[in-house]
């Protein structure tokens, strides 16, 4: 009967090879790749990084194409999507923040390399001189050893646990006290399987699956930056229209108030009016002049702060000027129940979804530092088959003999008192229940956003009809008193007075407009629809659903 030895390790020394490097090498193809893609929820895709905006109808070009020596003269003629077109494209801030979600995607390929096969190569070798005792006669002799080592392996650790390696080794001894050299020769298998600590594709997998969430959480930053930019933008534009609006209305009222000083002045040279009345028409004067001034200044900062948003292509950038095409109308918007705000802020608000995403990597951790409690217990098995002969071709010829090498084992290992895994534990607890009630928080924190943004939309819109109401008062007030005035009836002081809260309030009647479109801006902000009402797509366009989303 034939050994049992001898049937299990007497076959050829390349066939050998080739099954076991075939099985390695394919266990690196795609059979792993597609487990490790089932397993952390799908495959890899590139990180999301687009910004763009839909429209209607194909836009109009912002100014034509403008030459090196006249882009700085060129004015920007804006309407609102333009604005938020060259936002989105020429923004700085926007482009250093569109890189993040890219960034974080190369540390899920980070993660994966983890159960990429790797091959090592070592050679090395030596000669030694010195001296032995003899073996056959009292003495002492000199003799030479030259050693040669060369090593080539693959090893590939799996999403199961499981390390698997195969070693080709070939070793040369030429030892003077012996008449040959020596040449060995072995091919080897070694598969380790961990069957407590680090056992299994749940535990082993999660630092992937969390590098995929940090990618995910960087895309909804991603998002709730762009909504604040576009948002920003808007409110910028609208700013300088009210700016704009501002020093003409300052620059009709300084036209009121000097044909007012010069109708005091006629009324005082034919004696109809004492000449003590003249001050308060020319402080009244001054007056509006001033306010002019700080309305131009405000003018050319809201200018600049609205170019910082759009960054125009072009030299010159702080020089260029801006038209605006706007309609300084009421915008027809009928407002949903307040509940309606509250379901899309639950579904669309990026900071909610990006809480959500965190939960979920918490999870992740107590899963892997559970895991860790538990001891190291691993299960080897070592396969070899060697060759001897005095040169390198015929000890690889050799290995069709019976000389073999198999080993078996465990190995256990179990830290004393456990105290590093069972903090990192309890650690892992302690974080998972302050994100779930960091979630719940920041619920809370969106409902009262929502809600306040609500109330303040419906506050804006009834003070456009109040400050019109005003206004009008205001301008027959002031009719009034220049009628009574001229008759003698009235005096400068209550014209300039009543020309002051005319002004005021034609400056007021169009903040109502403005203040009321701002704050349909910062509500469809806070409900986190800002992005699908104009149109953009951006990354983080799902809902993170805790129920589903679970590992």
């Amino acid at each position: 009967m034939k050994p049992i030895s001898k049937s299990i390790f007497s076959f050829r020394p390349l066939l050998f090879v080739g099954v076991l490097g075939g099985c390695l090498t394919m266990s690196s193809c795609a059979v792993v790749e597609s487990g490790i893609d089932r397993t952390v929820d799908g495959p890899v895709f590139p990180a999301d990084t687009r910004v763009t905006m839909q429209t209607d109808d194909e836009p109009l070009p912002v100014s034509p194409p403008p030459s090196p020596s006249s882009t700085g003269s060129l004015p920007l003629t804006l309407t609102t999507t333009d604005a938020i077109l060259l936002t989105l494209k020429n923004n700085r801030a926007l482009m250093v923040e569109q890189l993040n979600p890219a960034v974080q995607n190369t540390f899920e390929d980070t993660e994966r390399a983890v159960f990429d096969p790797e091959a090592t190569v070592e050679m090395n070798g030596g000669r030694t001189d010195g001296k032995s005792q003899s073996s056959t006669s009292a003495g002492i002799r000199d003799f030479s050893e030259v050693e040669a080592l060369g090593v080539i392996s693959l090893e590939q650790y799996f999403p199961t646990g499981t390390t698997v390696t195969l070693e080709g080794k070939a070793e040369l001894d030429d030892y003077s006290l012996y008449r040959d050299a020596l040449y060995w020769s072995r091919l080897g298998l070694t598969v380790n399987q961990a069957l407590l600590r680090g056992s299994g594709t749940t535990v082993n997998l999660v630092r992937l699956r969390q590098a995929r969430l940090d990618t995910r959480m960087s895309e909804y930053e991603l998002r709730g930056f762009t909504q604040s930019l576009v948002a920003q933008t808007e409110e910028a534009y609208w700013d300088y229209a009210l700016a704009k609006r501002q020093v003409e209305i300052y620059e009709e009222s300084l036209n009121v108030a000097r044909d007012q000083l010069n109708e005091t002045l006629t009324l005082i040279e034919v004696g109809r009016l004492a000449e003590s009345e003249l001050p308060a028409s020319q402080a009244e004067l001054a007056s509006q002049e001033q306010g002019l001034i700080d309305a131009r200044s405000k003018r050319k900062t809201t200018r600049l702060q609205l170019l910082r948003l759009l960054n125009p292509p072009g030299a010159n950038l702080w020089e260029r000027a801006v038209d605006l095409i706007y309609q300084p109308t009421l915008p027809n918007v009928k407002l949903d129940p307040v509940q309606a705000y509250m379901e899309m802020a639950t579904r669309l608000r990026p900071l909610l979804n990006e809480a959500r995403l965190q939960l979920l990597r918490d999870d992740l951790e107590v899963i892997k530092t559970k895991n860790g409690l538990l001891p190291a217990l691993d299960l080897f098995v070592s396969l070899g088959k060697s060759g001897y002969a005095d040169s390198f071709g015929r000890s690889v010829q050799n290995m069709d003999e019976d000389d073999y090498d198999a080993y078996v084992g465990v190995r256990f290992q179990y830290p004393f008192f456990n105290r590093a895994p069972q903090s990192d534990y309890r650690r892992a607890m302690l974080n998972r229940e302050q994100a779930q009630k960091a979630v719940d928080n920041l619920s809370q924190l969106v409902e009262l956003d929502v809600r306040t943004a609500y109330v303040e939309v419906n506050r804006a819109r009834e003070q456009i009809k109040a400050s019109a109401t005003t206004r009008l008062f205001s301008e027959e007030s002031l009719r009034v008193e220049t009628e009574k005035l001229r008759v003698g009836k009235s005096t400068g002081l209550l014209v300039a007075r009543a020309q002051r809260d005319l002004l005021i309030n034609r400056i007021s009647e169009v903040e109502a407009l403005v203040n009321y479109i701002k704050a349909l801006i910062h509500l469809y902000q806070q409900d986190g629809s800002l992005l699908e009402r104009r149109g953009i797509v951006a990354p983080g366009r799902e809902t993170v659903n805790l129920s589903r989303a679970m590992p």
